[in-house]
């Protein structure tokens, strides 16, 4: 999988492991290390509490559970905030990105931690069903309450791991005063005045530190979705974690990754996890928004769209400023 690495000589990186991925931050203020370290960790604890679909004790199990008697759930600010940004994912998208996979990838063995399903699980693919969709979860923001219908479960992966990113650069800066970068496997927020600029490095192997591809961005996000790291055995099939809503299965595509850069981490996200399930639909898509986005064949072929900055000039400026959601 293509995977993106903050870097600088002149800056000092924060490196850790959460919610297996690896975990990148950088200040532009050096002195403010520890405490955005601090930051970092009690907002990446709250949104693990809130929704994770592997913790028996999470907002979003409990949720899950209730998804049986079809009943209303009074749940935190926190949940609620989550579950409306992956609804709007799910808009802005046109259902591409749907948190009502849950059953769906259960059903492909996804039913906990990554690291516990490696490198497979018994079993065989379900037959070809549609997802509940999206518009079967049931938001009441004035009672703080959500009601899950016709047997939906979620999960809100796809997007919230964006949206810790986002939350954690942007509390970091409210709270210390410098710009943020916070890196969750590769999904990136970037915070901070217009002028914060960091370098961000691409590379198609995980974990690969010579970064043969460079952007400079300023606040805003990145984010790059593919197939090729969280996939496993489901007895003999090979299976992966991006589901086609309108099958309930691993999406065939033709995309081996695709990179995007939007306004926030969310947006970045939400754009190339919908382009991996749109398929060649997506660059006309990407067009259409204004989003900067590279995007990278299952045969290596590079397509860069809305200003990608070309590659044979290395390391070049992605302006975020323009383009949706």
């Amino acid at each position: 999988m293509l995977s993106a690495h903050a870097y600088a000589a002149d800056r000092t990186v924060y490196r850790t492991t959460a919610w297996s991925t690896r975990v990148d931050l950088m200040v532009t203020e050096p002195s403010l290390m520890v405490s955005a370290a601090s930051i970092l960790h009690e907002e990446l604890d709250r949104i693990d509490r809130v929704t994770s679909r592997f913790r028996s004790d999470s907002e979003l199990t409990a949720l899950n559970e209730a998804a049986r008697t079809d009943t209303a759930v009074t749940v935190s600010a926190d949940l609620i905030e989550a579950i409306i940004v992956a609804l709007r994912a799910a808009s802005l998208s046109n259902g591409s990105v749907d948190p009502t996979v849950g059953s769906a990838m259960c059903l492909i063995g996804y039913d906990r931690d990554i690291g516990q399903i490696y490198p497979g699980v018994p079993g065989q693919p379900p037959e070809p069903a549609p997802i509940p969709g999206w518009q079967s979860v049931e938001v009441d923001t004035d009672r703080s309450s959500v009601r899950l219908t016709g047997g939906t479960l979620l999960d809100l992966g796809a997007t919230s791991k964006a949206f810790a990113a986002d939350r954690a650069a942007r509390n970091i800066t409210a709270q210390l005063g410098c710009g943020a970068l916070v890196s969750l496997g590769g999904d990136i927020a970037i915070s901070g005045v217009p002028a914060v600029r960091f370098d961000v490095g691409i590379c198609e192997v995980p974990d690969d530190e010579s970064c043969p591809i460079a952007v400079t961005l300023g606040p805003g996000g990145l984010a790059t979705s593919g197939t090729g790291a969280r996939r496993w055995l489901l007895g003999d099939q090979s299976v992966h974690h991006l589901i086609d809503p309108t099958t309930g299965l691993p999406v065939e595509t033709c995309w081996r990754t695709v990179t995007v850069a939007a306004r926030s981490c969310v947006d970045a996200n939400t754009a190339s996890t919908a382009s991996m399930i749109k398929g060649t639909d997506a660059v006309g898509w990407l067009e259409s928004l204004g989003l900067p986005a590279r995007l990278v064949r299952s045969d290596g072929h590079v397509v860069t769209v809305a200003g990608w900055p070309s590659e044979s000039h290395g390391s070049a400026s992605v302006d975020l400023s323009p383009g949706q959601p």
